[in-house]
């Protein structure tokens, strides 16, 4: 679909539902949710995302889906219109701007993520994992980070499958294979969470998963909390701009971003149960980071019967849910170089891809050859993050958490009440009126005072 075609719109209310979960549900969930949560104090951050989520993302999902229903272009250029139409300042771009900037520097570091859960596809079809014990896992990861070559080639190849989807144009492929793809990614997680609790530590991990000790919340983990909220959501990538500007008026926003922040969470939490069960009875380290997924999960398929098999289905699955998701955070730039700068469809996709992959090639030589670089070692909280890190750091931390604050601004004081409830057909006035004081207040306010706070 094509922003500038306004009239289209999605083919119905369930393609849409679907759409948005595939944006939204990916790596966030399944790679990057389990190890900030081990990372973080366990129980007490899965609360404190909870938090996060029906607190502070979910208004702003709805706060951009109408955005986008209501401006029925680009993320930018949506904003111009509605700030023109309100008699506000053409400033507020800068918040869409701010939110397709962030968008496309984590889809340059989330192209070679995606390119990880690619290598391993042909590791589970060849056998690779049977009989893999813990130590091989992690020697097995650490092998694919320390080669840049093999990296940079899986890197290319996730990222080169985005941009030909895009260019030919997202609704046909991807409306019919995500009806598909995303339920039985849902049944798949389930049925890794049945092999955990009959082969791992299940207690163990709903211990580590829900038992909170909130002495170990600090602002920063507060601000990492809200950031996963915003990275998994697609919240403050102007992804919801772009999608709700194919809705139809018929469908109801507050019932769509609570769906949509549901299956969210809840593959979330699936996957968390699914490894964490894992890592204790393998006696591995839940903080070990980014490859926590890539350690635990081939010693379990190296291990049940048909592991080849469900392995390599499991992989192709995460990889799917990545490509949906990475469709949806590079279509806000292709989009608006389709209507403002008068750019094919098919020029606009490669140029972006291919700058996204120019870029992402920061994080490709962060795991190996400038492993040893720091660009900010001068700032204490910064000395010892790589390439890698600082653009995770500060899109996840400080760019989508501004741009989250500024579309819940823009709505909260510049669309007029009636605009508001016309969008909002239908919802009890006691819930519009919160939603509102959420906007104009709480949001922006705990957003600002977290980056504040996280910033050093």
């Amino acid at each position: 679909m094509q922003t500038e075609s306004v009239g289209v719109g999605w083919s119905s209310r369930l393609v849409f539902l679907m759409a948005a979960v595939g944006a939204s549900v990916g790596l966030g969930n399944i790679w990057k949710f389990p190890y900030v949560t081990g990372a973080n104090g366990g129980g007490a951050f899965v609360t404190v995302y909870f938090l996060a989520a029906i607190l502070v993302a979910i208004p702003i999902l709805i706060a951009e889906l109408m955005i986008g229903r209501r401006g029925r272009l680009s993320p930018p250029t949506a904003m111009a219109k509605l700030a023109a139409a309100t008699g506000s300042s053409q400033s507020w771009t800068i918040v869409a701007w701010f939110g397709v900037i962030a968008g496309f520097l984590i889809l340059s570091y989330y192209s070679v993520i995606g390119g990880w859960m690619l290598a391993y596809i042909p590791k589970a079809v060849s056998g690779d994992f049977a009989g893999l014990l813990p130590s091989q896992a992690e020697a097995t990861f650490a092998a694919l980070l320390a080669d840049p070559v093999t990296l940079t080639l899986w890197h290319t190849g996730f990222i080169g499958g985005t941009t030909l989807i895009i260019a030919r144009g997202v609704e046909g492929g991807i409306e019919a294979a995500v009806k598909v793809l995303m339920p039985l990614l849902f049944l798949m997680l389930i049925g890794m969470i049945v092999y955990a609790l009959l082969r791992g530590d299940m207690a163990a991990a709903i211990n580590f998963m829900f038992s909170s000790d909130f002495s170990v919340i600090t602002p920063q983990v507060l601000l990492i909390a809200v950031g996963q909220a915003f990275f998994s959501l697609g919240v403050g990538m102007a992804i919801m701009m772009t999608y709700g500007a194919y809705l139809s008026n018929d469908i109801s926003l507050p019932r769509s971003a609570i769906l949509i922040a549901l299956a969210d969470t809840g593959v979330a939490i699936l996957a968390g149960l699914a490894i964490f069960p894992l890592v204790f009875v393998n006696n591995l380290d839940p903080t070990d980071g980014a490859g926590l997924l890539l350690v635990t999960l081939p010693i379990a398929f190296g291990q049940m019967e048909g592991g080849a098999i469900l392995g390599t289905v499991f992989f192709s699955l995460v990889v799917f849910a990545a490509v949906t998701s990475a469709i949806a955070i590079l279509e806000p730039i292709v989009s608006f170089s389709i209507d403002r700068l008068k750019m094919s469809r098919v020029k606009a996709a490669m140029c972006w891809g291919g700058f996204a992959w120019l870029v992402g090639l920061a994080s490709v030589f962060s795991f190996n050859s400038l492993s040893e670089f720091y660009p900010l070692a001068f700032v204490s909280a910064w000395e010892t993050k790589t390439m890698f890190d600082l653009i995770d750091h500060f899109t996840a931390n400080l760019m989508l958490p501004l741009a989250g604050a500024g579309a819940a601004l823009f709505v909260g004081w510049c669309i007029p009440y009636d605009s508001i409830r016309e969008e909002l057909a239908g919802t009890p006035t006691v819930l519009l009126k919160t939603w509102i004081f959420l906007l104009r207040f709480v949001v922006p306010i705990s957003l600002l005072f977290l980056v504040g706070a996280g910033i050093v």
